[in-house]
């Protein structure tokens, strides 16, 4: 494992002031800088790190940690530009220890930056790759800063005085205690390096031209023209100024340093003028060149990395802050965005266009805007964290087609839709074509599930087009939650309210009936002749007054969680002078539940009609409007449902688990599909049950294994294996109800005559008993890391694909939602009148199953089907595990793309 983790390319993380730092292992040739880091630290700091102010500790120190790569130790150095700020290691002393000894030093100019937590952060997460479960350290009882150090790492961490020094024992495991106390200091670090972009005193733009039309000088006049606030420059060696703003030859020339630099340059130029601000100090790029080839990406980020500056792009149409102290509008886009609350993160430009101008149309606004294009550094997972902290942003839109850190992105997208509504459009959802594979688990596991199961675990609201997606904003922005999904619809037109209910019901919305008591109250306040079932037939009659009661009665009625109003244009309203609309307008910020209007003679989809007291959502098809508050209905079921936690599982042998993996990865290296046995071992090592079964070689040894296995019918199943061997039905590869010693002969027989040349042996098993038949398996995607997904089984898993996925690990909100996300769910509640299967058992296996993908990253795919599911039994009646050598992959530790 040292080996490994000495082979890896540097890692760049950010500080607590939001400066980058790199951070990799100490090698040979660092001796000489980090024996020169302690040479320059001050007395003091020489007596914390080793308890007294000799500078030969120093030189002993960088012995140590530069000697060659050994199990048990591992060092680590921080480095800028400036050189090495801190150095961290642990080591167990050899002879296989679970416990290492651990010591931290930072130059005296970095302290209380953050830069020892950073490398005590990577030390926690390489420890546990290797088997260390805990650390050790000495510390002088009045190194105050180092103590707080460990103290506020977010482990278990336990103090015993020692005369004049302190011993810390600190265990890694990792708990949610610990993942929050990183996300909160990765939070901090990173919206600290987003200032210089997102909030610039200087900006300089490089590459604006003279020629009207290009990019450069379309961003330049946004710029201006957008009223920001701070110094503007523009670079081109060839003129003294464009659009009354000051040019300059170079980015060296500039009198004042930009944070920001915005660069208009052909491909080829973009890494050397990169490099160039850097050196200058710039803080932040904007790359809105677009055909960089692979080099050029290579250089463009060595440089950000190298000089500390975040890039948003390349291939992108800019960023903007509408702040009114800042205005800041650094795109292309044909206008200025309307300020507001409303924060946006798109990778395609023409997306973010659409967001702008429908966001600015409904008078939402804007409060950031980013445009990530190509998406080299900064992500969604930054402008998220951005827009949590900014005092400004209530609604949250994001249009990703690639996904960097899933499960990063997931931790902080389930903590911000805490706050605010989070926003997506599902792009990509037919991208479902590579079905062709290799098992049940592969065929189930599109993108398309894996990235919708990231979206419902996370509490994200995922549209199927922008157009949907402001349906929903506007609802969501304008509006309160409601309780449920109980819709009450009022209408004047009976035609339009049929349409209203049908789409209501399609969007999965009921339509309850009125009590006596509600009914009553409506025919007090609506004309003669009104039908008071739901909808409500106001008829072309109804006045303003009228139906401004109705909709307050509505509200009143404790069955009804959202009221929706579809109205036709009449000839009647017009002659009485009553504007029906104007009724639904008078007060909306005073109802306490969600009223949305359709109107089908609307020429745009969705409009926010303004009114004294708020705004209230107006769409042109009933379809819209459901959908808008179905969105709205499973936001409030998310937010009143507690964070999910991931159980403690009893009888685990996560070691023996990983003993298992690699020995068989040292014969295998290129990996593959498990023997029966290892199979079977790998699964015993989680406490997956399996039914009882034999392996045979030979004719007389299934005989022998059948005698031992019959059940109490003395009936047993035989089936034939060989490596890649799936499925095995399809193949005629197994005999079922096998009796008497001559029968399991012939079978046998019949499988080596047929399949001679493949087959390695035969698998037996008792003939299982009478249960309902399911699937349950496990994928690893190489983005999103494990997911485990749960159906219907049988030999028409794949025909009837009734399946749900959820990404591992699974809490126990996320294992209850995969039980009873698939259409076949109700049988196994006992739907079909029998009794209800083993529920808890098999929230067992699904728990078991995603601990052991959790575990083991090298565990490629997981196929169980069928798994017999009946009362007081489940059991994994066939499975299969496929194993690739990959590295672990710590997902929550602090480092940039």
């Amino acid at each position: 494992m040292t080996d490994d983790l000495l082979s890896r390319p540097p890692v760049h993380a950010l500080l607590a002031d939001g400066t980058t730092v790199c951070i990799r292992p100490a090698a040979p040739g660092d001796h000489d800088q980090l024996e020169g880091f302690y040479d320059g630290m001050s007395a003091e700091n020489l007596r914390f790190r080793f308890f007294s102010i000799s500078r030969r500790s120093g030189a002993l120190a960088a012995d140590r940690a530069c000697a060659p790569a050994r199990p048990g130790h591992l060092a680590l150095v921080a480095r800028t530009p400036e050189g090495m700020i801190g150095v961290a290691e642990y080591d167990t002393g050899g002879d296989g220890e679970d416990t290492a000894e651990v010591s931290v030093a930072v130059s005296d100019g970095m302290h209380h930056r953050g830069v020892g937590t950073l490398l005590v952060e990577h030390l926690v997460s390489a420890a546990r790759a290797e088997g260390i479960t805990g650390f050790t350290a000495d510390a002088l009882s009045d190194n105050r800063e180092v103590l707080r150090l460990f103290a506020d790492l977010g482990l278990r961490t336990e103090r015993r005085l020692e005369g004049p020094e302190t011993r810390c024992v600190i265990r890694l495991t990792e708990d949610d205690a610990y993942l929050s106390a990183v996300e909160a200091r990765g939070r901090a670090a990173d919206v600290a390096s987003l200032l210089p972009l997102l909030r610039p005193e200087v900006v300089a733009v490089v590459g604006a031209g003279r020629r009207p039309g290009s990019v450069g000088r379309a961003i330049l006049h946004h710029l201006r023209s957008g009223g920001f606030t701070g110094r503007l420059f523009a670079v081109n060696p060839g003129a003294s100024s464009l659009l009354g703003v000051p040019c300059h030859p170079c980015v060296g020339d500039l009198p004042r340093t930009p944070d920001l630099a915005v660069l208009a340059v052909p491909a080829a130029a973009v890494p050397a003028t990169a490099e160039e601000c850097g050196k200058a100090g710039v803080r932040a790029l904007l790359v809105v060149t677009s055909g960089l080839d692979a080099n050029q990406a290579r250089d463009l980020l060595s440089a950000c990395r190298g000089h500390g500056m975040r890039l948003v792009g390349p291939n992108c149409l800019g960023v903007s802050n509408t702040e009114p102290e800042l205005r800041l509008d650094a795109t292309f886009a044909a206008g200025h965005p309307l300020p507001g609350s409303a924060g946006i993160a798109v990778q395609s430009g023409g997306i973010g266009i659409a967001l702008l101008d429908g966001l600015s149309r409904l008078g939402i606004g804007v409060s950031s805007f980013a445009s990530l294009g190509d998406k080299y550094d900064v992500s969604g997972n930054d402008m998220l964290q951005w827009w949590e902290t900014d005092g400004r942003t209530d609604l949250a839109l994001l249009h990703l087609e690639s996904f960097g850190n899933p499960r990063g992105f997931s931790r902080t997208a389930r903590r911000v839709t805490r706050r605010m509504p989070v926003l997506t459009v599902d792009a990509g959802r037919t991208d479902a074509g590579r079905r062709a594979a290799a098992s049940h688990t592969a065929a189930a596991a599109t993108r398309t599930m894996t990235r919708q199961a990231l979206f419902t675990q996370a509490g994200i609201t995922a549209t199927r087009s922008v157009g949907e997606l402001l349906e929903a904003a506007a609802l969501l922005h304008s509006q309160p939650l409601p309780g449920g999904c109980r819709v009450a619809i009022v209408t004047n037109a009976g035609g339009a309210g049929v349409l209203a209910a049908d789409a209501c019901a399609e969007a999965g919305l009921a339509l309850p009936a009125f009590t006596a008591e509600t009914v009553d109250d409506l025919l007090a306040v609506l004309p003669d002749g009104a039908a008071t079932g739901n909808p409500v037939d106001a008829t072309a009659a109804v006045s303003e007054e009228q139906l401004d009661a109705c909709v307050d009665r509505l509200m009143r009625c404790p069955g009804i969680d959202a009221v929706l109003v579809a109205l036709v244009p009449t000839a009647v309203a017009e002659a009485t002078g009553d504007d029906l609309v104007r009724a639904l307008t008078r007060a909306p910020g005073h109802r306490p539940r969600p009223v949305v209007v359709v109107r089908l003679e609307q020429d745009r989809s969705v409009e926010l009609l303004s009114a004294e007291g708020g705004t209230i959502p107006s769409y042109a098809e009933p379809q819209a409007a459901a959908r808008a508050l179905a969105h709205a209905a499973r936001r409030t079921a998310w937010l009143a449902r507690p964070a999910g936690t991931v159980p403690e599982l009893p009888d685990v042998d996560t070691h023996r688990a990983h003993t298992i993996v690699e020995d068989h990865l040292r014969t295998s290296p290129d990996g593959g599909w498990l023997h029966p046995r290892t199979c079977a071992d790998l699964l015993s090592c989680y406490g997956i049950p399996q039914l009882p079964w034999a392996w045979a070689e030979t004719e007389d040894e299934a005989v022998l294994a059948a005698d031992r296995l019959r059940g109490f019918d003395g009936r047993v199943v035989m089936k034939a294996h060989w490596p890649g061997l799936l499925h095995k039905t399809q193949q005629h590869a197994v005999h079922l109800d096998l009796r008497g010693d001559s029968q399991v002969r012939a079978a046998f027989r019949d499988l080596a005559t047929r399949f001679e040349g493949l087959t390695t042996g035969v698998v037996l098993q008792p003939l299982a008993a009478r249960g309902t038949e399911l699937f349950a398996g496990v994928a690893q995607d190489e983005v999103f890391g494990p997911l485990v997904l749960f159906g219907l089984g049988g030999t028409a898993t794949e025909i009837l694909a009734d399946h749900a996925a959820r990404l591992a690990p699974l809490t126990d909100h996320d294992v209850h939602d995969l039980i009873t996300a698939p259409r076949c769910a109700p049988l196994l509640f006992g739907a079909d009148g029998g009794a209800p299967v083993d529920l808890d058992a098999l929230e067992q296996l699904l728990l078991r199953l995603s601990r052991m993908a959790a575990d083991l990253p090298q565990l490629a795919e997981a196929d169980f089907n069928p798994v017999l599911a009946a009362p007081g039994q489940v059991t994994v009646l066939d499975a299969r595990v496929r194993l690739l050598p990959r590295r672990p992959h710590d997902p929550y530790l602090r480092r940039l793309r």
